[in-house]
């Protein structure tokens, strides 16, 4: 919402420039955000969490556009057992996996907005701090909150503008962000 105001901002400032004879430059034109189209065919009955956690990701970054099913670079599959995790093999391309075990404990949409933030660059932060998306299950299972926090979002819409570098490796897997299942209570 604040780049949609903030280039309304700017094409205000230029049209009134203009008016007066002043040029002012578009300092980004918004067809300058990467799309990251991801791929929810392997996804099972997580397709729609996965498109409520794009949603929360368009909305709060700049720089990225996560649609669906236009290509692959980001790959969402649903599994049972072995926890949820996100391979990223480079900035904005990899693999998610969302646990249905853990997904029952957890909320789904905090798990998805989460894993696809490893894609997008960020790495887990177990603080316990539910206000901060990527503290991951570290919140407990009564923190079901899906968004990335101001400063999770600008990293991740920097990453994206080219202000700073991501640890790119050749793949990094990020593992164990949510605690095992618990054992079922007899």
């Amino acid at each position: 919402m604040t780049s949609r105001l903030g280039r309304l901002a700017v094409a205000l400032v230029a049209t009134a420039g203009a008016t007066l004879g002043v040029t002012v430059a578009n300092p980004s034109p918004a067809s300058a955000a990467m799309t990251i189209c991801y791929n929810t065919s392997q996804a099972g009955s997580y397709a729609g969490t996965a498109n409520q956690a794009a949603s929360i990701w368009n909305n709060a970054t700049v720089n990225l556009t996560l649609s669906a099913n236009c290509g692959s670079n980001l790959r969402i599959y649903q599994i049972t057992g072995g926890g949820s995790y996100a391979v990223r093999t480079s900035l904005g391309n990899g693999r998610v996996y969302i646990d249905t075990q853990q997904a029952a404990q957890y909320s789904p949409l905090r798990i998805m907005t989460h894993e696809i933030g490893h894609i997008l660059g960020l790495p887990d932060n177990y603080n316990g701090n539910c206000a901060l998306l990527m503290s991951g299950g570290s919140a407990g299972t009564s923190c079901t909150n899906p968004y990335p926090s101001t400063t999770e979002a600008n990293r991740v819409s920097n990453l994206f503008a080219g202000t700073f570098s991501a640890t790119d490796r050749s793949a990094d897997i990020f593992r164990d962000s949510w605690p095992a299942t618990l054992a079922p209570v007899s």
